[in-house]
């Protein structure tokens, strides 16, 4: 039995994502066996950055507005510098990572996903890392910020930019097998 079977992971992302902070993530959740669903603000197609231009398009699962958190078990968010900025706008994608940080569900967050984290509220006392351009708005959200390939603090995972991957996803896939954390 694979470590994620009968685990629903939603990926929650829209256009300006970080190609391989998607495609990677991906591809460990769905080789540990995980059922993955690709949520974005509009249905259709979101378009990837592939580290200094467009990159390629990929399908949306489900737009946000019929996306309930309440029907997976984990998030994973990956970075990019327009995604998250866009993300962290919508009120509907700030609320749909609250409900998983509420109900103490894992989330993995990489290179400058925290940012949608940080307008949830609840950053406060947590540690964590991310691209280090996001230190300040971490800390000044009440997080403990460090500079480590990857960090765990009660179900949440994240890591500071793609070079982080292998360990990023080893762990992710750890914290989303463990399921919720109080």
């Amino acid at each position: 039995m694979s470590k994620l079977s009968n685990k629903k992971v939603a990926i929650l992302l829209t256009d300006g994502f970080e190609e391989i902070e998607f495609t990677e993530p991906k591809k460990a959740l769905e080789e540990a066996g995980a059922e993955v669903s690709v949520i974005a603000p509009d249905s259709g197609k979101v378009k990837a950055w592939a580290k200094t231009n467009w990159g390629n398009e990929y399908d949306v699962t489900l737009p946000l507005d019929q996306a309930k958190p309440a029907d997976y078990d984990a998030l994973m968010l990956p970075g990019g510098v327009m995604n998250p900025d866009k993300l962290r706008m919508n009120s509907l994608a700030v609320q749909f990572a609250r409900d998983f940080i509420d109900k103490g569900k894992p989330i993995a967050a990489i290179c400058h996903a925290p940012q949608l984290l940080i307008e949830t509220g609840t950053m406060k006392g947590r540690k964590l890392t991310s691209y280090p351009s996001l230190k300040t708005d971490l800390t000044n959200a009440g997080a403990n910020w460090v500079d480590e390939a990857v960090v765990i603090d009660r179900g949440l995972v994240t890591s500071r930019n793609p070079g982080d991957l292998e360990v990023f996803n080893k762990n992710m896939v750890e914290e989303f097998s463990e399921g919720k954390h109080s």
